[in-house]
């Protein structure tokens, strides 16, 4: 009888919760939310958070230190979908990952508070001297308001959003509101359970899709969807990401905009 391949393991990561009023931004390091790839590297391997390993080149892996990593693997603002397909090729590709960023913001295991780790992630990153290996940038804000206006430029600027870790922060792994997620919108989840076939210059594509959320509750996402989704949408049974700005009363998505299909490779199923 053939083995079975065993599970992927997702390596424990810090996760964030969101933002709310009321916080003291002066306590936090605050850094652009990168849309891009998550990625721990263990001073051996690169894994997604999925804990599937990412098919990088050999020349990129080897040469980062031999201590553990978190952080992003990027291209830049708007290039998510571009990146998802590079990152996944197994026979990776150079002259791709020539272009990739290993985007660095945080040392498992290292001690001290969050601030003491800031200036370790700089030495690492400085004394590797590889181009793809930086870290993060990260600044003080001195209250809400100023966060505020941080936000807006990011988005402006194409940005997801922006990141607060509180300064005095031991590392810890798991859902924690010692990292913080800032963005103008909210996300979330839901399972395609049908395509609605489109109307006038939609006609022979899909309208829209058909979304059910965990708890069975449906409606219909349209918006964000470019022509090339709708010719080929995801089929039935995946797992899309969508944004929204609100809940209804009756607790339904309100403007809800298609972001992007999960992607079991990247991300653990569990979390």
């Amino acid at each position: 009888m053939p083995a079975v391949a065993a599970e992927p393991v997702p390596p424990p990561l810090l996760l964030a919760e969101r933002y709310h009023g009321g916080i003291d931004v002066s306590r936090y390091w605050v850094s652009e939310k990168l849309d891009g790839v998550r990625a721990s590297w263990d001073g051996k391997a690169l894994q997604f958070r999925s804990g599937n390993p990412v098919p990088a080149p050999r020349w990129f892996l080897e040469a980062l230190p031999k201590q553990p990593l978190d952080g992003e693997l990027w291209l830049g603002r708007g290039t998510f979908d571009q990146l998802s397909g590079m990152v996944r090729r197994q026979s990776p590709d150079d002259s791709e990952w020539r272009r990739v960023r290993y985007m660095i913001f945080e040392l498992p295991n290292a001690s001290g508070s969050f601030t003491e780790r800031v200036e370790q992630i700089k030495a690492v990153t400085a004394a590797a001297n590889l181009p793809w290996l930086q870290a993060v940038t990260q600044f003080r804000l001195p209250d809400a308001a100023a966060l505020q206006k941080k936000l807006r430029d990011i988005v402006r600027g194409g940005g997801e959003g922006l990141m607060l870790h509180r300064e005095d922060a031991g590392y810890e792994t798991g859902r924690s509101s010692a990292l913080l997620k800032v963005t103008p919108w909210l996300d979330a989840e839901a399972s395609v359970v049908a395509h609605v076939p489109g109307k006038g210059k939609y006609a022979g594509m899909a309208g829209a899709l058909r979304m059910e959320l965990p708890d069975g509750r449906r409606f219909s996402l349209g918006s964000g969807l470019t022509d090339v989704l709708r010719h080929n949408p995801p089929p039935v049974g995946t797992l899309v990401t969508y944004r929204y700005r609100e809940l209804t009363q009756n607790g339904m998505p309100r403007f809800p905009r298609y972001l992007r299909v999960r992607d079991s490779l990247f991300h653990s199923a569990t979390r």
